[in-house]
Formats: structure tokens, sequence, C-alpha cells
């Protein structure tokens, strides 16, 4: 089973070695790991800060990745979403989809938030199929908007308002459960 559970102190770790492997680096558009400091401040800002939220997105128990939204004081009910999925036995196994969903219901349900956007690298196949499928829509489209390794990269803007999942939601949660991937 897939669940999102609230971030634990114990996480820090585990999360500072996820974003320092390459598979996981490679598609994040903020900055590079930049050293154990750097990332404890992170954690800590990210446990703390009532603009963020993150959850430890969790597969048979165990720690498998990592969902985030920000922007959450604004007035316009939005936030930033942005994930990864760390263990490499987690990967296509069907947990970024499950945590897709789980988190659309928590920003749309417990949050409250009118909209959820993303920006996806452009050559991220596997993150923009998963979030298009969930029902994320593109909304642009960003030339050299990143710097990777010293080179431009190319961004999609992605969103989905509250009303758009709350249509999708029940057919999404639905697959998910006969697929034995989340709670009924």
């Amino acid at each position: 089973m897939i669940e999102l559970r609230d971030l634990a102190p114990d996480d820090e770790e585990l999360l500072y070695r996820w974003r320092g492997e390459p598979e996981v680096a490679r598609w994040m558009s903020d900055a590079d790991v930049s050293g154990r400091e750097a990332h404890r401040a992170w954690f800590t800002q990210l446990s703390n800060d009532p603009d963020l939220r993150g959850w430890m997105i969790q597969r048979s128990g165990r720690p498998a990745g990592l969902l985030t939204l920000t922007g959450l004081s604004g007035h316009h009910r939005r936030a930033a979403w942005n994930w990864f999925v760390g263990d490499r036995e987690a990967r296509g196994r069907g947990v970024g989809r499950a945590a897709q969903v789980l988190g659309l219901d928590r920003a749309f349900g417990d949050l409250g938030l009118h909209k959820v956007w993303a920006e996806v690298m452009a050559d991220n196949d596997a993150a923009l199929k998963i979030q298009t499928a969930t029902g994320f829509r593109r909304e642009g489209y960003l030339l050299g908007h990143v710097l990777k390794d010293g080179a431009p990269r190319d961004v999609v803007l992605l969103g989905i308002l509250r009303d758009e999942w709350q249509a999708l939601a029940p057919a999404a949660r639905g697959q998910l459960v006969a697929a034995g991937l989340i709670a009924a």
C-alpha cells in the first residue's frame, strides 16, 4: 500500500542521500544539493515553515519518496508541487501515480487549495506522463528556464484546479484501489 505520512526528524538523513543520487538529482530543478548543512537548513524549513508542507511517500510502510507543496500562505490558494521517488525498488511500481492522487486529495481537501501547479523538466517523460495521467494539464513551456549542471534546460508548466480534481478523483482513486496500491 502507498501512503503519505508527515515528515519526521529521522527522515532528514534519508532525504539527503536520495537528493544526492544521480537518478533523483538530475530531475531536480532547484539548486543542487550543495552540502550537508544546506540540506539540513532546507529540511528544517520544510518541517517548520507554514508556507511549506512535505510528506514522506511510503510503500508497504517503508519510505519511498517525498512530496512537497510550497507557497501555501498566499491569498491565491495555490501551491507549487514537487515530488520524487527516491527508493530504487519503488520506481516503476505505481508509487508516483498513487502519491499524486493522495497528494492532490490532501491539497484540495485538507489544505483547501484552489490550484496546484508544477514545473517539470521537459525531458522528464516519466514525471510528465504520471502527472498528465493524474489530471495535470500543460499550461506553458519555458525555454532554458533552469540551469542544470551549467546548461539551460526547458521546463513544462503543469496545473490542475480543484474542480478538475474533484471530477477526476473518484475514478483515479478507484483504479488505485483496484490495483491494490491504496486503501479504499
